[in-house]
């Protein structure tokens, strides 16, 4: 347990344990993934409310293999970090991990991607967040009557409303009859 001593207080171990999906082992191996990105920037020692100031940039959280290629790369990093700014401090870092790890559940992951997809951030995800979602989905391979056509049949089903966007209970009832969504919507530490 020396390991564990040198880089967080019990403490932090516990607070880290009670608000994400992470037994000890799995917040440390976050942190050493954390550490890796930038090593020059993170100390080995986070006591002292390091874990909450120190952060990596945006630029070198998407040279991570975990995240690189996915395509909503930018928008993860500006959801789960405090300030949108895309930069992340260890907790932010834990915390998207958590979110994106196999033991989260459904109805959290499905808050998340809401986020993600809202790319507007009002709450909503309207004609143009869902123009923007599907050409991250293909990145970019469909034309824009192509994407207007699936927005339009994407609305047609989900939209109970009628208001012409989706709220988050109407996208919580589609992604309810996803049997992918939990399959796909995940990080491996």
């Amino acid at each position: 347990m020396g390991n564990t001593v040198s880089v967080f207080t019990d403490d932090q171990l516990e607070a880290y344990q009670d608000c994400t999906f992470f037994t000890r082992k799995e917040i440390l191996r976050v942190f050493e993934r954390f550490r890796s990105v930038s090593p020059n920037r993170v100390p080995i020692n986070m006591r002292d409310g390091k874990s909450r100031k120190i952060k990596i940039p945006y630029q070198e959280l998407v040279t991570m293999t975990e995240i690189r290629e996915n395509p909503f790369c930018e928008r993860i990093c500006h959801v789960f970090s405090e300030d949108g700014s895309g930069d992340m401090t260890f907790d932010d870092f834990l915390d998207m991990f958590s979110v994106f790890s196999e033991a989260a559940p459904r109805d959290i992951k499905c808050a998340y991607a809401f986020k993600i997809y809202d790319f507007d951030g009002d709450n909503y995800l309207s004609r143009h967040d869902l123009k923007e979602t599907l050409k991250c989905l293909t990145r970019g391979e469909l034309t824009d009557e192509e994407i207007s056509f699936v927005v339009g049949k994407v609305l047609e089903e989900a939209d109970l409303d009628d208001d012409n966007m989706l709220s988050y209970i109407e996208f919580e009832h589609v992604i309810s009859r996803s049997s992918d969504f939990l399959n796909t919507f995940h990080i491996r530490i």
